[in-house]
C-alpha cells in the first residue's frame, strides 16, 4: 500500500499551495523539505524592529498577485505599496531625482514583436545604440534585466522580458507588511490542519516512478534512508537544482524525457547578491538637510552594488545592497564579510558620509543562494530562442509526476511568490484530475 496518495517535494510556496489544495479534498499528502525550514528561498530573521524583518530571499509582491493577497488576508496581514523617491548617480557620482526613463525602455521591448526570431537582450538593444539619444534608454533596459530578472543579458531572451513587461507584473511593487512569514505560516497551518505530513531535514535521492506508482528514497539530516510510496509526486525542485549534476544530484529513474531536458536547459538560473545592513539608526534622512528624507531606492550604476533601498513606507534601520547578473556572478570569490563591507561602503559613499555610515553601521547579513545546495541560484529566467520551455517543464509525465514552482509559470510571473502559488494550485489541480479519473 502507498504511503500516501502524493508526495510533495519542496515546502516552498508552491508546495505548500500544492499540499494544501489537495489534502483539502480528502488526499493523503506528504511534504518533503531538504531544509530544517519552510519557505524555499523565502528566508527571513527578526529584525531590530518586529514589524521590520530582515528578507535574505523574496521581499517584495509583484503585480496584481491575486494568491498572495488572498493569503494576506487570511492571515490577517496586508500589503503595503512600495512608495518613497527614486534617486540616481549622475556621470560625476552626485544623486539626482531619477526621471521616468523606465516606461521608456518598457516601450523599447514592445519592438520585440517585429522580431523574426527570438535573440537575446544583448542582440536586441545592440540595434539601438547607436542612436545617440537612445543611450539612456538602452542602459536603462540592459540594468532592468540584470537587477529586476537577475539575468544576463548576452542569454536572456527579449521577446521573455518583453511578455513580462506586458502581464503587469512590473506595474506595482508591494510588501507583505511583516513580510513574508506570515502567509507561510498560514499555509503551514493550513496544511497541518488538512492532515498534510511535513518531513523537514529530509533530502530526495531518487524519484522511481512508473505510471500511477512513485518511490522517492530519502535521507534525513540523521543519515537515515528510506523509502516514501505514492500514486503521483509533485516535484517544486527549483530549476538550478534539476539541472546540477553531481554527488548531490536529484536522481529520476527512468530518467526525465528529452522535452523536459531541453526545457531545463532553456531556463537559466539567476545570479543575486543581497546584502541587508543594520543601522543605529536612519542617518541618510538626516544629512544635507534631509533631502533624502524620502529616498525609497538609490542607484549607483559604478558602484560594486547598483541599487540600494530603504524600507519605505515603513521607517527603518534596515538597507538593502542588491546586484544581479553578471556582476554578481563576477563577486562569487569574495567572502561574505568582504560583499557586506563593499555594501557599507557603497552605501556611505552615495551621501559622501562613510564616516558616518561606519559609525552608525551595526551589522550586515545575507545569504549565497548560488551556494545554496537547495537552490543553486536566486529565480529563474528565460533564456533567448526559449520560447514554451516553462509550458513544458510544467507539462506532467504520465499522470504521475507533475511539475510546479516559479519556473513553470507561464503568464510572467516567473520569478515570483506569485508564481509559485499559482503554479502550485495548478499542478494540485493537474493531480486531482488524474487520480479521480
Amino acid at each position: 500500500m502507498a504511503d500516501a496518495d502524493v508526495v510533495v517535494i519542496g515546502a516552498g510556496a508552491a508546495g505548500l499551495a500544492a499540499a494544501r489544495h489537495l489534502a483539502e479534498r480528502s488526499f493523503r499528502v506528504i511534504v518533503l523539505e531538504a531544509r530544517d525550514r519552510i519557505g524555499g528561498r523565502v528566508s527571513s530573521l527578526p529584525g531590530a524592529r518586529a514589524s521590520v524583518p530582515v528578507e535574505l530571499g523574496a521581499e517584495f509582491i509583484h503585480g496584481p498577485a491575486p494568491e498572495t493577497r488572498a493569503l494576506l488576508r487570511e492571515a490577517g496581514a496586508a500589503a503595503i505599496d512600495v512608495g518613497g523617491e527614486g534617486w540616481s548617480c549622475d556621470a560625476g557620482g552626485e544623486l539626482r531625482r531619477e526621471d521616468d526613463r523606465f516606461s521608456k525602455s518598457a516601450e523599447l521591448f514592445e519592438q520585440t514583436r517585429s522580431l523574426a526570431v527570438d535573440e537575446s537582450v544583448d542582440e536586441f538593444l545592440r540595434r539601438f545604440e547607436k542612436d545617440a539619444t537612445m543611450r539612456d534608454v538602452v542602459a536603462t533596459a540592459r540594468a532592468f534585466v540584470e537587477g529586476f530578472d537577475a539575468a544576463d543579458p548576452a542569454i536572456a531572451s527579449a521577446r521573455s522580458i518583453a511578455d513580462e513587461l506586458r502581464s503587469g507584473v512590473d506595474s506595482t511593487v508591494a510588501r507583505p507588511l511583516g513580510a513574508y512569514p506570515p502567509i507561510f505560516a498560514r499555509l503551514h497551518d493550513a496544511c497541518t490542519a488538512a492532515g498534510v505530513v511535513t518531513s523537514l531535514s529530509t533530502i530526495v535521492r531518487r524519484v522511481g516512478w512508473r505510471s500511477g506508482d512513485v518511490a522517492v528514497d530519502v535521507r534525513t539530516a540523521a543519515g537515515e534512508e528510506g523509502t516514501i510510496r505514492a500514486r503521483a509526486t509533485i516535484v517544486t525542485l527549483p530549476v538550478g537544482v534539476l539541472r546540477h549534476r553531481g554527488q548531490s544530484e536529484v536522481v529520476f529513474d527512468p530518467a526525465l524525457p528529452e522535452a523536459k531536458r531541453a526545457a531545463l536547459a532553456n531556463i537559466e538560473m539567476g545570479d543575486v547578491v543581497k546584502v541587508v545592513l543594520t543601522f543605529r539608526s536612519a542617518f541618510w534622512e538626516r544629512v544635507h538637510d534631509g533631502l533624502y528624507h524620502d529616498g525609497a531606492f538609490f542607484r549607483c550604476k559604478d558602484q560594486t552594488f547598483a541599487a540600494y533601498w530603504t524600507q519605505l513606507p515603513v521607517r527603518s534601520e534596515l538597507v538593502v545592497a542588491w546586484l544581479g547578473g553578471p556582476r554578481a556572478t563576477a563577486l562569487s570569490g569574495l567572502s561574505q564579510d568582504e560583499l557586506v563591507e563593499r555594501a557599507l561602503g557603497g552605501f556611505g559613499a552615495l551621501f559622501h558620509e562613510t564616516a558616518l555610515a561606519r559609525e552608525e553601521f551595526v551589522g550586515g547579513v545575507m545569504h549565497d543562494w548560488r551556494d545554496d545546495p537547495f537552490a543553486r541560484g536566486a529565480y529563474s529566467y528565460l533564456a533567448a530562442g526559449g520560447g514554451d520551455a516553462r509550458l513544458a517543464l510544467a507539462a506532467p509525465l504520465d499522470a504521475t509526476l507533475f511539475f510546479a514552482g516559479e519556473a513553470t509559470s507561464n503568464d510572467g510571473q516567473g520569478g515570483t511568490v506569485n508564481g509559485a502559488l499559482e503554479s502550485g494550485e495548478r499542478a494540485a489541480r493537474e493531480v486531482e484530475a488524474a487520480l479521480h479519473g
